[in-house]
């Protein structure tokens, strides 16, 4: 089945259509929207979203927030520079962490960081991955707020001054390797105008992980070892989409990430309700989502899960149609670029 083939994602990308910056304002981003229902396509701005949207319809955001996951150490008894990008907390100061040239380093090896912080190696894991042991005589949080840098994607270069705009509005628990990009266009104004037009938004939280970086390799995408995230579903959330189903008012997604938490939590109960656990959910054509009825989500990578979970949800034949159409029409790409809304 082609739509199973790793190559069946491919596409060329022209390299001027990847965002290097934001745009200007949060909520002028360009806005894709097509009607599954009719077929129906049009090009229009991010803020005038609400012309798709009805007064009792909910916005379910994820509100993780990107924390400065790389850090940079010395080998105590080198002196060699190493770079580490933390990705989860399994105990308190235990990290999991990707590192470079992980090759060059055992089980035992202790690093020095800033201001006195140490870690030591208490596990080297497959694909680079180590388990590292803190010694923090300070806050950590404070320490790597001060000292870690936030791991923008490989593909964009200017990564100077965009660290705010790297950040959702959205309040929660930072946790995030990656910004959960579909949240990136509303700005505190539109969401406000947004409410007062009878919008609802739901959080919930989804620690987005190293994989969101990672193409799928498996030439049968259903061998692909999916990733793993930790998620929240709030027990305020859960009522609310309970109710919004029981009504039959409409449930929009903003992001994969908040998709593939809802799908979790209501293929696991059957229902929304309150849970926390982590999920390797994989959605790809020929599962049906049956957890929203609308999505707003970024262009995203070739061969990525990203793009398989669009494919589930309109079919990978109009996906690739719509992308093609974005090429031609200079859409912008990925992290800081435009936007779709599936309806």
């Amino acid at each position: 089945m082609k739509d199973l083939e790793l190559a069946a994602y491919d596409y060329h990308l022209p390299e001027h259509l990847i965002a290097q910056t934001p745009a200007q304002q949060r909520e002028k981003s360009r806005l894709m929207v097509y009607n599954r229902q009719t077929d129906h396509l049009e090009h229009t701005l991010f803020d005038a979203l609400h012309d798709y949207l009805q007064p009792g319809d909910v916005l379910v955001v994820n509100n993780s927030k990107v924390f400065p996951a790389r850090v940079f150490g010395q080998k105590s008894h080198t002196g060699t520079s190493f770079e580490f990008l933390l990705l989860h907390e399994s105990a308190p100061l235990r990290w999991e962490a990707l590192a470079k040239n992980s090759k060059r380093i055992k089980v035992g090896y202790t690093f020095l960081f800033e201001e006195g912080v140490e870690a030591e190696v208490l596990e080297t894991l497959d694909a680079g991955h180590v388990v590292l042991q803190f010694s923090c005589p300070q806050g950590f949080w404070t320490w790597i707020e001060k000292h870690g840098e936030i791991p923008y994607p490989p593909y964009i270069q200017s990564r100077a001054s965009h660290a705010d705009r790297y950040q959702t509005i959205f309040e929660g628990p930072t946790g995030s390797v990656a910004a959960p990009t579909a949240g990136l266009h509303f700005s505190e104004a539109y969401k406000q105008a947004l409410v007062e037009r009878g919008i609802h938004f739901a959080p919930l939280t989804l620690h987005v992980g190293i994989g969101t970086f990672m193409p799928v390799r498996t030439e049968n995408i259903t061998e692909h070892p999916m990733h793993s995230e930790h998620y929240v579903l709030p027990e305020a959330t859960a009522q609310l989409l309970n109710a919004q189903r029981s009504s039959g008012k409409r449930i929009v997604a903003v992001g994969t990430t908040a998709t593939r938490t809802l799908e979790s939590v209501y293929r696991k109960y059957g229902k929304y309700q309150a849970d926390q656990d982590s999920t390797r959910l994989f959605l790809y054509p020929g599962q049906e989502i049956l957890s929203i009825d609308a999505l707003i989500t970024n262009f995203h990578l070739p061969q990525s899960s990203l793009l398989m979970l669009v494919s589930a949800f309109i079919g990978r034949d109009k996906m690739m149609e719509l992308y093609n159409t974005a090429i031609e029409r200079t859409y912008r790409f990925y992290s800081f670029g435009d936007a779709m809304l599936l309806l």
